[in-house]
């Protein structure tokens, strides 16, 4: 696996469009709905294994529901979510639980939880009746917390931690429950600027460090274009663009996924695409065009 000066990996994905390796998770005819309200309609996806995938698109669009489904807390209408062939349905919630983790947008711990405590929660898919604790267990939970530079924190409790550390250990949690697939619902959410980086780095080193699969819902579409090596650009509960970002993060998709005008750059920093909205008092009608002020 090789990278640019960007830091885009150039051979990590086949001419098939999916990475040589990794779990296969994908959905077929999809159709997801909460009570009467159709949110997903007959929604295909396959997700590139071992790699980074961002999932965008305006509020209500069905991102978080799409998300839901792969992670089988919500039961599809119609169609199947599969896993290495199996439908996730047959799979038990132990066996799943070890294979693919997903952090929601606002995990609650309770209160007085400690660090190393919500950390050691992400090893109980991995315990039996007849196997408890074990050394690998604590090597694991040990790894995470150096992973996401949270030992010397260890102790303190999750709800006295500041929002980027609080994230952190969520994440810690996933890295110990060491599933080959992520799912991160808004995993920058709430988070000032520098945090959202911090989060996005740590994801980013957990996939090229262990080539895990992650998916994760992002309202940034230029943290999206950044931090995945493949962009789903939902709306109204269909997808209607995929592929690495500069292929997807294109100013007519932006105008027609969140109806806004933009210029689309190259970003100085990454080499990947560059969002630059333009409100209503920073655009110029081209001439000759028929716009009302205000408008």
């Amino acid at each position: 696996m090789t990278t640019t000066d960007s830091g885009t990996r150039t051979d990590a994905v086949s001419d098939s469009g999916t990475s040589s390796a990794g779990p296969d998770l994908r959905a077929s005819g999809l159709h997801l709905a909460y009570d009467n309200r159709l949110v997903v309609e007959d929604l295909n996806l396959a997700v590139p294994p071992g790699l980074i995938t961002a999932i965008v698109g305006a509020n209500a669009c069905g991102k978080s529901t799409l998300l839901r489904a792969l992670a089988r807390l919500l039961t599809p209408r119609q169609g199947t979510v599969q896993l290495d062939g199996r439908a996730l349905a047959s799979i038990s919630t132990r066996e799943l639980a070890q294979r693919l983790g997903i952090l929601p947008q606002t995990p609650v711990a309770p209160e007085g939880l400690t660090v190393i405590d919500l950390v050691g929660r992400g090893r109980s898919p991995h315990q039996t009746w007849w196997r408890q604790w074990s050394k690998a267990d604590e090597l694991a939970v040990h790894e995470a917390l150096a992973a996401t530079d949270l030992t010397d924190l260890a102790d303190r409790a999750v709800d006295e931690l500041s929002g980027g550390q609080r994230q952190r250990a969520w994440i810690a949690m996933a890295v110990a429950q060491g599933t080959p697939v992520l799912l991160l619902d808004e995993p920058t959410t709430y988070l000032d600027v520098a945090h959202q980086i911090d989060v996005l780095d740590l994801i980013t080193d957990l996939n090229r460090r262990e080539g895990r699969t992650v998916v994760m819902v992002l309202h940034d579409l230029n943290h999206a274009c950044r931090y995945a090596d493949h962009v789903i650009a939902m709306k109204s509960g269909r997808i209607v663009a995929e592929g690495p970002p500069a292929d997807v993060i294109t100013a007519a998709t932006v105008e027609d996924v969140f109806d806004l005008r933009c210029q689309v750059t190259t970003d100085p920093v990454s080499g990947t695409p560059l969002v630059i909205p333009m409100g209503r008092h920073h655009y110029t009608a081209p001439a000759g065009a028929d716009r009302q002020a205000g408008s």
